[in-house]
C-alpha cells in the first residue's frame, strides 16, 4: 500500500503473497495464529533490518522486533485499523528502538569496532583497515546523535521514507521531522568530514 509522496515503503509486501495485510489483520485480530503468522513473515525481514540500522545491534534488533509481535498480538483485538497494520508495526517497532537507544550507555568506539563484520577475503588489508576505519568513524557519529535525530535520519536517509510517514510513525509533526532530519545530516556532514 503506498503512503504519501508516492513511495512504496520497503516493509511492503509485494502483491501477489496471499490475502492482503487488511483481511489477515481482521482474522488475526480474531485470534487465527496462521494469519498473524504470515503478517509476521511478510513483515519481519523488513522489521529487523530497520531495528539494526537503529540500533546497530542483530540481537538487541531481534529482540526488539520480537517484542514488537508480541505486543502487536496482545493488542489486535483493539486494532481498528486507522492505519494499515504495516504502518502500526513499523511504529511499535521503531518505538522500541527509541526505548533502547534512549536507555543505552553510550558505546565507546573501540566496542563499535568490534561489531564489524570479517572482511572478504578478496579485498586488499589496506582497504579492509580504511573501511574499517571508516565503519567505526560512521558508529561514533551516529552514537553523538539524539536518538530521535537518529531515528528520524535513518527512516528518511536509510529508509527512504517520506516526512509525512516518519512524523506519523515518530508521533511528531513533519516541520519537526525535517528539523531532526536536518541536524543530523549536519553532525554527520561535520563528524565525518575527513572522509569526504
Amino acid at each position: 500500500m503506498p503512503v504519501p509522496g508516492n513511495r512504496t515503503p520497503t516493509w511492503a509486501p509485494d502483491e501477489d503473497d496471499g490475502p492482503d495485510d487488511a483481511l489477515l489483520t481482521v482474522r488475526a485480530g480474531e485470534g487465527d495464529e496462521e494469519a498473524f503468522a504470515v503478517l509476521v513473515r511478510r513483515h519481519a525481514p523488513a522489521l529487523v533490518r530497520l531495528a539494526t540500522r537503529l540500533v546497530q545491534d542483530r540481537a538487541e534488533a531481534e529482540d526488539a522486533v520480537q517484542e514488537a509481535f508480541i505486543s502487536a498480538w496482545r493488542k489486535l483485538p483493539e486494532f481498528r485499523g486507522q492505519s494499515s497494520f504495516g504502518t502500526w508495526i513499523y511504529r511499535i517497532v521503531t518505538n522500541r528502538c527509541l526505548n533502547i537507544l534512549r536507555t543505552r550507555k553510550p558505546q565507546s568506539q573501540l566496542e563499535a569496532t568490534c561489531q564489524l563484520s570479517a572482511p572478504e577475503h578478496s579485498v586488499a588489508p589496506d582497504r579492509i583497515t580504511e573501511g574499517r576505519a571508516a565503519i567505526a568513524e560512521l558508529h561514533h557519529a551516529l552514537a553523538g546523535l539524539s536518538a530521535e535525530q537518529r531515528t528520524c535520519w535513518v527512516l528518511r536517509e536509510l529508509d527512504e521514507q517520506p516526512y509525512a510517514f516518519i512524523a506519523d510513525t515518530v508521533g511528531i509533526s513533519e516541520q519537526a521531522v525535517r528539523a531532526r532530519v536536518f541536524r543530523a545530516r549536519r553532525h554527520l556532514t561535520e563528524a565525518l568530514g575527513a572522509w569526504r
